[in-house]
């Protein structure tokens, strides 16, 4: 008896010596091992529910370490778990801490994650924030929000919701087929044209993207449109006074169209041959036009000016019978006119002689000789 009292005593000396701080840092058996180089990590719950030291640590339900002291930080807020994982197991320095818990009544634990954009590595001494934890819902209160529900909850009003639904659709169930027929043919439809919306979603797309590149000249723009919408609201009187004066304008013109518009369907009319004609005329009239500018010369006759000097080119079409002929008919006498024959009036009664009016015969003269032309021919070998 006294053999064991001193061992008990033996024991709680040491205990005291060490620093002994109960059963909670005694590690449980079959705990996680985390190997010769572990790494701590801290991370800030807003609730840990009745998670203890020496709760497990787990990686996608892999024990990795286990938890070592939970805090109450400085705010008296904010809970403090500090953990101990194996040295081994590498996770992104953002990583998520979540508390669930093993079974339906099982114990707690502290699950650790890896987000969708892993970013580093989590090292010793490392935090994890409170925005970067959460926990699942206890059954608790699962089953308090269970009992609100059936009691005095909406479950309570179902039967009346459904009654109220059956009223409402009694005697349309022909327009509600119809509805449902309308909304498939509609979602068809959608299906069918997948690809012109994805088309248009992606053009959308690229607009909003040239939008996002022009924002700085979109911002101008629009800082530079206050002065002018200023100088428009100044002119505001006058602009109303504007459209006021184009609104009786355009009554004005309105009853004046109405009116002429007899006589106007009737100049158009008028207009229609000599339109046609020159149409019909086509590139004639531009070429006229050309030789009309420039009078009796051609437009050719402009290459002849060289500054202040004029070439040109003329070319001589002479014809020797002609020029004998021409010769010959110098000497002649010229032909006496004919005197005017009187025309008796026709009676009243009796018609216009029809026309031309025939004329009486005039003996011609043959021409005298000319002695120029005689030699002419005697030396090309012609008769006198």
């Amino acid at each position: 008896m006294i053999r064991r009292a001193l061992t008990v005593l033996t024991v709680a000396a040491l205990a005291a010596g060490c620093g002994f701080g109960g059963l909670y840092e005694v590690p449980l058996p079959g705990g996680a091992d985390v190997g010769d180089h572990p790494y701590r990590v801290t991370a800030e719950f807003a609730d840990v529910l009745d998670l203890v030291p020496q709760a497990a640590v787990k990686v996608r339900d892999v024990a990795v370490g286990r938890v070592e002291r939970i805090e109450l930080a400085g705010d008296n807020v904010t809970a403090v778990v500090r953990m101990v994982v194996n040295g081994d197991v590498a996770l992104p320095a953002n990583a998520a801490a979540e508390l669930r818990q093993s079974s339906l009544l099982g114990e707690k634990y502290v699950e650790l994650r890896a987000p969708q954009s892993p970013a580093g590595r989590l090292s010793d001494g490392a935090v994890i924030p409170i925005a970067a934890t959460n926990r699942n819902p206890e059954i608790e209160e699962v089953l308090a929000a269970l009992s609100l529900l059936l009691n005095g909850g909406g479950v309570g009003q179902l039967q009346t919701i459904l009654h109220e639904v059956n009223l409402a659709l009694a005697g349309n169930e022909p327009r509600l087929r119809s509805l449902l027929s309308t909304v498939d043919r509609l979602v068809s439809d959608l299906d069918a044209r997948q690809g012109d919306i994805v088309r248009a979603i992606d053009a959308l797309n690229r607009l909003s993207g040239s939008l996002v590149g022009q924002t700085a000249n979109i911002t101008t723009a629009l800082d530079r449109l206050a002065p002018g919408l200023e100088v428009i609201n100044q002119q505001r009187d006058s602009l109303v006074a504007m459209l006021g004066a184009l609104d009786r304008l355009s009554a004005v013109a309105v009853e004046t169209v109405n009116r002429g518009q007899a006589d106007l369907v009737e100049d158009l009319r008028l207009l229609e041959p000599t339109l046609r004609k020159l149409a019909e005329a086509g590139a004639n009239l531009p070429n006229s036009l050309q030789i009309l500018a420039t009078y009796p010369f051609t437009d050719y006759f402009l290459n002849a000016l060289k500054g202040d000097y004029v070439n040109v080119d003329v070319t001589f079409d002479l014809d020797l019978s002609v020029l004998l002929e021409n010769f010959r008919n110098a000497g002649a006498a010229p032909v006496p006119a004919p005197a005017a024959v009187p025309v008796p009036a026709p009676p009243a009664a009796s018609p216009l002689p029809p026309l031309p009016i025939p004329l009486p015969p005039i003996p011609l003269q043959p021409p005298a000789p000319d002695p120029l032309s005689a030699l002419l021919a005697t030396l090309l070998g012609g008769g006198p």
